[in-house]
């Protein structure tokens, strides 16, 4: 299988996330950031990864979800908010429907840290951002927890199968903490 990763990258949470997904996938992979990011077209599965703006996936990510309609995809996403919040439910959402219809394998998102700059500037917004209350706790994200949780998603994706060494017991993502 042909698998492609692209990213879009503003502080390196989901540069680190596309790594992640590098390193887990098995067959012929690629992985380039967004700039340089070939036409989705000739891969059997593209891996976005994007960061949100305005509770969206950022401008050049949105860009090149839109090539991605005829395509198979797992999306992936960093954010300051909580994962699971409406915030980050309502991006993934749109990342989805930028794809035009191209068939969703799955998805994941978390939390990644927000630089202190960054946070300043939403801070003096009227009205503050709604993952601006949640961003502190994104210090130290993506971690070793997020990367056991998106191995996870890759599986349930169909992208990866549980590794087993000889041993017998289970690789749980702990070389990644």
């Amino acid at each position: 299988m042909k698998q492609l990763i692209v990213y879009s990258s503003q502080g390196g949470n989901t540069k680190k996330l596309a790594e992640e997904i590098f390193r887990q996938l098995p067959d012929e992979k690629d992985i380039k950031p967004i700039a340089g990011a070939p036409d989705p077209s000739g891969y059997d599965i593209v891996c976005m990864g994007f960061w949100f703006k305005a509770g969206q996936p950022d401008p050049a990510a949105q860009e090149y979800l839109k090539k991605c309609g005829g395509c198979k995809v797992f999306l992936f996403a960093s954010h300051g908010a909580a994962s699971g919040s409406a915030h980050a439910k309502m991006g993934m959402n749109k990342a989805i429907e930028l794809t035009g219809g191209a068939t969703v394998a799955g998805t994941f998102s978390c939390q990644g840290e927000v630089p202190a700059k960054v946070m300043e500037t939403a801070a003096g917004k009227d009205p503050q951002p709604p993952w601006l209350k949640d961003a502190p706790n994104a210090k130290g994200h993506p971690n070793g927890n997020d990367f056991m949780n998106l191995s996870d998603a890759l599986i349930k994706a169909g992208l990866k199968t549980v590794a087993t060494p000889k041993g017998g017991s289970v690789v749980d993502g702990s070389h990644a903490m």
